[in-house]
């Protein structure tokens, strides 16, 4: 049986991808987020991924504090964000491994580690990869 698919979402850049005033509440706004992504876990995001479905939500900044959750596991960036993503996409060895974002660089790092990546969009449920 092949592991759980890993989910890797970049708060801030998918906060920040909605103009819905996060700049704010940046805090609240990454709350908001990891509360929509509790369902993942065990719905997954069909047809391209099924569940079950492990969810890591980076967080950094203003949001450094927004706590886990059951069903959604928060990492605080020490540093950077992007920098705690591609050391998750690393240190998850062959499983798959999906990222959530739309930064550019972060997703050349990431796919050089064997990462799919999406958009907000695909998360959000605006369709988009």
């Amino acid at each position: 049986m092949e592991p759980t698919p890993l989910l890797i979402v970049d708060a801030a850049n998918v906060v920040g991808s909605r103009p819905n005033g996060w700049w704010r509440d940046r805090a609240g706004a990454t709350a908001r987020l990891r509360d929509t992504l509790v369902p993942l876990g065990e719905r997954g995001l069909p047809p391209d991924l099924p569940p079950p479905v492990e969810v890591v939500l980076v967080v950094e900044g203003a949001a450094r504090d927004v706590p886990g959750v059951e069903g959604v596991r928060v990492v605080s960036a020490d540093g950077s964000g992007d920098d705690a993503v591609v050391d998750l996409v690393a240190h998850a060895g062959q499983r798959r491994r999906v990222v959530v974002t739309a930064d550019r660089g972060l997703r050349e790092r990431v796919t050089a580690h064997g990462a799919e990546v999406h958009g907000p969009r695909w998360l959000t449920g605006g369709g988009g990869g």
